[in-house]
């Protein structure tokens, strides 16, 4: 680390330094054990600068072709990005989609590139931007690697029936779908194209020789994923629903909240069950006829299966299932990425405080003091060791002089662009009034990958834009209707107003998932928080006299500001309201193992060979999960899950079922 940044400190404080007099003065090069030694160290350590995004120059001396010399390029590394404030907010906040730890290299570095564009962010906007929340894999940077390189790659991947196995797959894109990772590609072994959802991948994925199978020109993840359930049966279904309930059917069918009955788009009849299914509790499907029947049907055998106590035997005699291990080791260009970026950070402002430059980065002061620590012992060693990098940090407040060659943004690589944009995919949901900047800050983000693009010989691969756009194209099209818009100008302007202002609050009618009819509430909007696809705002309501979040798309209407406030009428059917107190185990055929990973299960076990539950059943633990969002997914699987325990809650799956089943055979 020390070595690759005297490198760069060397270079940059001159105008150009020769090759032989580089090596004399970097100690690690002049204490090689050989010449080939320290011609290696090099290389690996041009490669390195390169990667970083710094514009290093190599040149041949005009007058002795035999002399070498380096430089950077002071002109184009002031080209990076061009950000207003307000794009510089908004992908900054894109880059706090991640859990930083556990994502890898490419998560890493690019929060670190984007402080080192000297930019101030707006900390009203970013106040009022969205925290996103995509899954953090440490698998994610070998994926989008494989993608913008077009290699092959290798990895144990646990399928739908639960047994580990080796996949040799050729990456044609790389993206999120309802703030889950998958990949799409070529399956050498099976031949023929493949979805894999990147959380079950229980390897480092390893490149696998050049990709040879030709790219599709146009991929939409979206489309690949719906095509998964595609049908020769299709129909357009006929619904009746309850007022303000069932609302992403009614976006669906371009229907109103208060009507009574709406007909969706022709779509796949296994489509259908599954979105009708996890919204049963508030509709009835009457056409076609044959559909309702096989509805009936399915929730008739739900409700079956969950009578009486669960059998526990197969539960008992399950294998547990070790959770996958895969290790994230920062890398050399993380470090140096972040080391830069502190170093121009805190020149850009004379000084920082501790604790503000830490939580810029997502690290701890005690890392960030050990970097401090590095800065201290580096320098321009063309110069001697009396012309190192000057860093203090007593009583809390940063100072960094004479490391001006540091003073420079940094350039994202085609992966930190992508990674970044699928970021930025995570936001969109909820930008409301910011949807404008979101778009103009992708598109100068888009700019910079396709000017960096490198034509590339043999097999056909992705442009970089493709990758880009693949990745966000899905969460583009998962826009919340027009009524949400409406409500997200509306909490914008809340979390603009003077708190304590009556412009500060606002009068919500809220639709809720675990009970009928709606409630009238009285809020101020604190801040917008996202979790996958789905935007939540966290807001003080009156009503329940606390903090409260409600779900963006469950508002459904703003009311004047002297509206009476409500609670929900007592309707039909249970009230599915809180979490389940303790733990619950579930049964999951693999069509239902999406369930587990959706409630963040904190135990898995599979099922013993011979054992009743068929192949590749899995048991899952799940502790207080929330109520109603579990029965609907139960509902949803169409048989494929199976509560075993606690006994209460297979009372409610009975209940629910059996009234629904009763809807459609009426």
């Amino acid at each position: 680390m020390e070595r690759l940044l005297n490198v760069i400190m060397t270079i940059g404080s001159r105008r150009r330094i020769d090759r032989a007099k580089l090596f004399r003065v970097i100690p690690d090069y002049a204490q090689a054990v050989s010449d080939q030694a320290a011609e290696r160290m090099f290389e690996r350590d041009k490669a390195a600068i390169i990667e970083l995004g710094l514009p290093l120059v190599t040149e041949r001396d005009l007058l002795d072709e035999n002399t070498v010399h380096y430089r950077i390029d002071a002109a184009r590394s002031g080209a990076v990005l061009d950000l207003t404030t307000e794009e510089y907010t908004v992908l900054l906040a894109a880059s706090r989609a991640w859990d930083t730890a556990a994502a890898g290299g490419a998560a890493r570095r690019v929060r670190a590139k984007l402080l080192s564009l000297g930019h101030d962010a707006d900390p009203d906007l970013l106040r009022r931007t969205p925290r996103g929340a995509v899954e953090s894999l440490p698998v994610l940077t070998p994926l989008l690697q494989a993608v913008v390189s077009g290699h092959g790659i290798r990895f144990m991947y646990r399928g739908t029936h639960g047994v580990p196995a080796e996949r040799r797959i050729e990456p044609w894109v790389v993206g999120v779908h309802d703030g889950h990772w998958y990949l799409h590609g070529w399956d050498r072994d099976r031949e023929a194209p493949r979805v894999f959802r990147a959380s079950r991948i229980e390897s480092f994925p390893t490149e696998a020789g050049v990709a040879v199978r030709l790219r599709p020109e146009q991929i939409e993840l979206a489309e690949v994923l719906e095509r998964m359930l595609d049908s020769d049966d299709r129909d357009s279904a006929l619904l009746r629903a309850a007022p303000f309930k069932a609302l992403s059917l009614r976006d669906r069918a371009g229907a109103t909240l208060e009507a009574e009955t709406f007909r969706l788009p022709e779509l796949p009849r296994p489509a259908v069950r599954r979105l009708l299914l996890s919204d049963v509790r508030w509709l009835e499907l009457l056409a076609p006829i044959g559909w309702r029947e096989e509805l009936a049907a399915v929730l008739t055998v739900i409700a079956e299966a969950h009578e009486g106590a669960a059998d526990l035997t197969a539960l008992d005699r399950a294998a547990a299932r070790l959770p996958a291990r895969i290790r994230v080791s920062p890398q050399s260009g993380d470090h140096l990425s972040r080391l830069i970026s502190v170093a121009s950070y805190v020149m850009s402002r004379d000084e920082v405080q501790l604790a503000e430059l830490s939580e810029a980065l997502g690290i701890t002061e005690k890392q960030l003091i050990t970097d401090l620590q590095v800065l201290f012992v580096c320098g321009d060693m063309g110069t001697g060791w009396e012309d190192l990098i000057e860093a203090e940090w007593e009583h809390g407040t940063v100072r960094v002089r004479n490391a001006e060659p540091l003073r420079r943004a940094l350039s994202l690589s085609a992966v930190e662009s992508t990674a970044l944009l699928a970021g930025l995919a995570a936001l969109e949901p909820a930008a409301g009034q910011t949807a404008q900047v979101v778009e103009s800050a992708r598109a100068k983000l888009l700019a910079v990958v396709e000017g960096t693009a490198e034509p590339s010989e043999g097999p056909q691969v992705p442009t970089r834009s493709e990758i880009a756009a693949a990745t966000s194209a899905d969460e583009r099209a998962a826009r919340t209707a027009d009524r949400a818009e409406q409500v997200l100008t509306a909490v914008h302007a809340a979390l603009r107003a003077e708190p304590g202002s009556e412009d500060a609050r606002l009068t919500i009618r809220y639709s809720s998932t675990d009970r009928a009819g709606t409630s009238v509430r009285r809020i101020r909007p604190l801040r917008i928080e996202t979790v996958g696809a789905r935007s939540y705002l966290l807001a003080h309501c009156e009503l329940a006299q606390g903090e409260r979040r409600f779900r963006l798309d469950r508002i459904v209407e703003l009311l004047p500001a002297g509206t009476e406030m409500t609670r929900p009428a007592p309707g039909e059917g249970p009230v599915l309201a809180g979490r389940v107190e303790g733990e619950v185990w579930l049964r999951l055929a693999p069509a239902a193992h999406w369930i587990a990973e959706s409630f963040d299960a904190v135990e898995l076990r599979d099922a013993a060979d011979g054992a009743e539950g068929g192949s590749g059943a899995t048991y899952a633990r799940l502790v207080e999960p929330v109520l109603a969002p579990l029965v609907d997914a139960v509902l949803e699987s169409a048989g494929a899950a199976e509560v075993l325990a606690p006994d209460p809650l297979r009372d409610t799956i009975v209940t629910v079922a059996r009234g629904g089943a009763v809807r459609h055979t009426r």
